[in-house]
Formats: C-alpha cells, sequence, structure tokens
C-alpha cells in the first residue's frame, strides 16, 4: 500500500494533461474549420468578381446600355394609379364580390371594354381602356378580431379536432375569404376613374343569393322579436300581479291564528318572486337590444368604411423601375453564361 501511493498523483498529473492537449486539439481543429469556410467564402467572392474585373469596359457599356434603355421605357410607358376600396360585406356576399374582381380581370384580359362599360356605367369605351386590373386582399384586422375568428373557428370544430388546431397554423393557413374585411385594389392608367368604379361594386353585393339569405335572416330576427316581446309582457304581468299581491298585504293584512289556533298571531305573507323576475326583465330586455344592433348593423347587404379616392396615387413598385432591373438582370445574365462557358470548359478538360 504505501509503495502504490506515491504513484497517484503523478498519474493525475498525466490525465490532466491529456485532457487539455486533447482540448487544444479540438480547438485548434474548429478554429482551423472556420477559418477554412471564410477562406472559402473570400475565393468565391473573388472568383465572382474576377471576370467582372476583366471584362470591366464590356461590363460597364452593357450595364451602362441597359440602365439607358429602361429609363428611356419608364419615360415613354403610361403611368400606373392605384385606388383602394374598404369594405364590409354581409349575407355571404363576399364570395360573390371575389368572383368578380375574377370575371373583371378576365373582362380586362380579353379586352371586352364594352361589358365593363355597362358594368361601372361608364361613358365612354376609351375611360374603360384605361382598367388595368383589381385586387382583393383582407382587410386591416387587430389582434382581437383575429382571436375572435379563431375562437369561432375553434368552436365549429369537433372537439378532438380543435385540439390539434394551433393559432400559429389557423392565421397562417386560412384562406382570403376568411376574414369580413376586405381590400379592393384598382389600378388604371388614369388617375380620376375611380370613384367611378364604386358602381360596379355595389352591384356586386346585392345578388340572388345575398338576397335570399337577408329575407330568411329579416323573418328569423322577426320571429325572435315577437317572442320576445311577449316573453316581455308575460314577465310584466306577472310584476303587475305579484305588486297587487304585496299591495292588499300591506293595506288589509291577513292576520290568523298561528300554531293550530293557539296564540301568539302571525302574519302570513304570500311568496313572491320580485328579483327573479327582475333578473328574466333585464335578460329579455338584453336579447331584444342585441336583436335591434343586428339588424340595424345588417340592415344593408354591405358597408363601404373607405371610398375609392377621387384622385389615385402613383404607385411606386421596384419591378417597374426599369432603369434600375434591366441592368440587374443584364449582370446576372454575364454571370450565368460566363459561369456555363467555365463549367464547360473545366469538363472539357478534365482528365
Amino acid at each position: 500500500m504505501s509503495d502504490k501511493s506515491p504513484h497517484k498523483p503523478q498519474d493525475e498529473e498525466i490525465d490532466l494533461g491529456q485532457f487539455f492537449n486533447a482540448i487544444g486539439n479540438l480547438f485548434e481543429k474548429l478554429f482551423s474549420f472556420i477559418g477554412k469556410i471564410f477562406i472559402g467564402l473570400f475565393s468565391a467572392l473573388i472568383f465572382a468578381l474576377k471576370p467582372l474585373v476583366n471584362n470591366f469596359k464590356l461590363v460597364a457599356i452593357v450595364l451602362m446600355t441597359t440602365a439607358i434603355l429602361g429609363f428611356t421605357i419608364e419615360k415613354f410607358k403610361d403611368p400606373v394609379y392605384v385606388s383602394d376600396m374598404l369594405v364590409r360585406p354581409y349575407y355571404d356576399s363576399k364570395y360573390q364580390l371575389s368572383n368578380n374582381v375574377d370575371y373583371f380581370n378576365a373582362l380586362i384580359s380579353s379586352e371586352n371594354y364594352k361589358e365593363l362599360s355597362n358594368i361601372f356605367e361608364i361613358d365612354s369605351l376609351t375611360t374603360a381602356k384605361q382598367l388595368i386590373g383589381f385586387e382583393i386582399e383582407i382587410g386591416p384586422e387587430t389582434q382581437n378580431d383575429l382571436l375572435k375568428e379563431y375562437d369561432d373557428y375553434i368552436k365549429s370544430l369537433d372537439s378532438t379536432l380543435a385540439v390539434e388546431v394551433a393559432y400559429e397554423d389557423f392565421i397562417e393557413n386560412r384562406d382570403i375569404l376568411a376574414g369580413s374585411i376586405f381590400s379592393i385594389k384598382a389600378k388604371a392608367t388614369s388617375n380620376d376613374i375611380f370613384p367611378s368604379l364604386e358602381k360596379g361594386f355595389i352591384k356586386t353585393f346585392e345578388n340572388e343569393y345575398s338576397q335570399k339569405l337577408k329575407t330568411r335572416t329579416d323573418s328569423i330576427r322577426a320571429v325572435k322579436k315577437l317572442y320576445y316581446i311577449e316573453e316581455l309582457r308575460r314577465v310584466e304581468s306577472l310584476q303587475e300581479t305579484y305588486m297587487e299581491i304585496k299591495k292588499n298585504e300591506s293595506e288589509k293584512g291577513e292576520v290568523k291564528l298561528g300554531a293550530e289556533g293557539f296564540i301568539p298571531l302571525v302574519q302570513e305573507k304570500t311568496e313572491t318572486k320580485e328579483f327573479e323576475l327582475f333578473q328574466e326583465e333585464l335578460k329579455i330586455r338584453s336579447s331584444l337590444r342585441t336583436l335591434e344592433e343586428e339588424t340595424l348593423e345588417e340592415g344593408e347587404y354591405y358597408d363601404i368604411l373607405s371610398s375609392f379616392e377621387e384622385v389615385g396615387t402613383l404607385e411606386a413598385d421596384i419591378i417597374d423601375k426599369y432603369s434600375l432591373t434591366f441592368p440587374t438582370l443584364a449582370l446576372l445574365v454575364m454571370i450565368i453564361v460566363y459561369s456555363i462557358f467555365k463549367t464547360f470548359k473545366f469538363i472539357k478538360e478534365y482528365e
């Protein structure tokens, strides 16, 4: 035992030395790997820039030519103006709205300006030819609107399926027609055509299906209103009856002998439920108020939250900046062509 004990610290020092050496080698390999990555990226960048530097004059001429060409096209191209309208359709007329937007775009593509002029009640075909297209998107929504929409969707599902639908997945995958407010964007080459387009969209909301649905909804609301009024009359009648009983008891009083005819005398009062009737009255009146609010809110087929502007704004899209996009595309084409030639040359000379 005494012979082996002096060797233990030396063995521990050897193990620690090997451990630190291993850590040092690991860090050395890691730094070497990171350095190779940076060297590779730098080499790739130099390889990509080398042909541009070697052919600087050609590249400069091509970029300058394409920029001048793009600028010229921008100057002679008709300007594009845009305008938005925010609408809230009722009675499922949003489906007809989506279909009509596609239909209007199809008429523009087929150059059926006569039909467009009839739909939007535009006086001349020349004005109709200024239309470029329409787009429909979900309008602005608050976080509360999204949460309410998600809650309504979850309630419509089976309990086993509702657990699997997360809020983020619902927001990401929901359809455009899931919203209640829609933004209609119109594009035209004229900036004063937009107010006249509103009439065409108004016709969209009042279609055969929405009329049938509104008639059915109004009938259901009328039946509910009659039921609530009848229930309110019944509650008020009971309240009047109980009040009359209380009044009679307070004026006359019914005095009887208590405990099988022996004294003391006890006055017995009729049991009433005024508080329960008052609560029921409040509930009925609240239901009536909610019904009236729904009738007023959805009394029309649509609500226009924001009309088309009188004067459209000039569209500023980076894709339409040809003085920038043309040189960029030309540079990409030159890089791709150079890479293809280098690849063919490498394959050809490969042994």
